[in-house]
């Protein structure tokens, strides 16, 4: 009989020590609005790799390299950035075959910290299915990390992290045991039959629309656009291709 695979989730980077977890497992980061969902975006788009870095003043000394930089913090491109944090931003000629150095309020931070784990994947909705189905491959437990809101619970995250273990649930190697992902799958069935209309209550849809970035949010809650499946390998994200 085929081994079966648990699916825990974290609602928070906070509670990311306090899993159950036990090791190796594969994690999946999840920042839907917008690290996550603007990687995905960007591989789709033909970049070769995104170095993640924990720090505005280290994309800087990148910048003097010459390197490409997506930076923003607080929803703000920053001044000195190529881009800012919007899955837009990726969707032009430019950025083909090019590295990326990216740097977020909450994704980055988070996609850093499981730098010790593989594989770790970056999800959002518009790879949803690709990262299901490469997650039943890695015959490993699967941890869901929402990246959140400054450490906090958000609706966005932990939306995806029910539609993702509903996905999960339909390969029989599959199992879930945890009361987190319950919450998020129960979540997602109140959700599922229009996650654009419920996504009016999150407070980060607020800010977008504070900050005139409205047009994003259809493309970010529209699922399957794109086959990437974007790994972590400590260093930098690529994209990886073998699951095609």
């Amino acid at each position: 009989m085929e081994k079966k695979n648990s699916i825990e989730v974290c609602f928070s980077p906070a509670l990311f020590d306090h899993v159950l977890t036990c090791s190796p497992f594969s994690v999946v980061v999840v920042d839907i609005l917008r690290a996550t969902t603007s990687i995905c975006s960007a591989f789709e788009n033909g970049v070769k790799q995104i170095i993640p870095v924990a720090s505005a003043e280290e994309a800087l000394s990148y910048k003097e390299e010459g390197y490409l930089i997506a930076a923003e913090r607080n929803g703000i491109k920053l001044d000195f950035a190529d881009f800012g944090n919007s899955p837009d931003n990726f969707m032009q000629e430019s950025v083909r075959g090019k590295s990326i150095v990216y740097n977020t309020t909450n994704g980055t931070q988070t996609i850093k910290m499981v730098s010790d784990h593989k594989p770790v994947v970056i999800a959002s909705f518009s790879n949803l299915s690709a990262v299901a189905k490469f997650l039943s491959t890695q015959k490993q437990n699967v941890v869901i990390l929402c990246a959140g809101w400054k450490h906090k619970f958000n609706l966005e995250d932990s939306l995806f992290a029910g539609a993702l273990t509903a996905e999960l649930l339909n390969y029989d190697n599959m199992f879930m045991n945890c009361d987190s992902a319950q919450a998020a799958l129960d979540l997602w069935s109140v959700a599922e039959p229009d996650p654009l209309a419920y996504i009016q209550k999150a407070m980060h849809r607020e800010r977008l629309r504070k900050l005139k970035l409205d047009s994003i949010l259809e493309y970010c809650f529209t699922r399957d656009t794109s086959k990437a499946v974007p790994l972590y390998n400590g260093f930098d994200i690529k994209n990886n291709l073998s699951h095609e």
